[in-house]
């Protein structure tokens, strides 16, 4: 493949676009992955977790992800979908039912994983779904996931993003 001359250079685990390569991703990415992709068939869909998660665990390279995080964000943020989504509501500039469902989904696993995942570090959780938004989402729907799970993460988060900021990690 050619460099377009439009794009600056790739660099190394990215793709001309910026997007990670498969081969750099982590369990834990592709898990956040295949569980946006499920998050996405119930919000569109309405479909059942049971029927999502069959068909998802049947996705090519499904097996390389990791089974045990994505069994909790896909059934974790559905069982948790009427708080999730009570706490994104407030942080919004337009209904709730205006947001993408790729951003809707990317929320929601973000504030499943600052409430139930605190060995995954805050900042990792925010540029895990801004990536999600990135790749998966519009154009600018990135900025918007990024802002609402900055605005929830000290209420989550709060005593590790006063440490982060203490340490200059995080802006004040």
């Amino acid at each position: 493949m050619t460099a377009r001359p439009d794009l600056p250079p790739s660099q190394p685990g990215r793709t001309l676009t910026g997007a990670r390569k498969a081969s750099a991703k982590s369990a834990r990415t592709r898990s956040r992955e295949f569980a946006l992709q499920a998050l996405y068939q119930h919000l569109v869909g309405g479909n059942d977790a049971q029927a999502i998660d069959h068909f998802t665990r049947d996705l090519s390279g499904f097996h390389k992800a990791d089974t045990v995080h994505y069994d909790a964000l896909l059934h974790g943020c559905i069982r948790e979908a009427a708080e999730l989504d009570a706490l994104i509501v407030p942080l919004l500039d337009r209904k709730l039912a205006e947001i993408s469902p790729i951003e809707h989904a990317v929320m929601w696993i973000g504030l499943y994983e600052f409430r139930h995942a605190p060995d995954v570090p805050w900042r990792v959780v925010i540029n895990e779904c801004v990536e999600l938004a990135k790749e998966f989402g519009g154009t600018d729907g990135h900025k918007y996931v990024n802002a609402v799970l900055n605005g929830l993460a000290p209420g989550l988060r709060g005593t590790e993003v006063e440490a982060d900021k203490a340490s200059g990690k995080a802006r004040p």
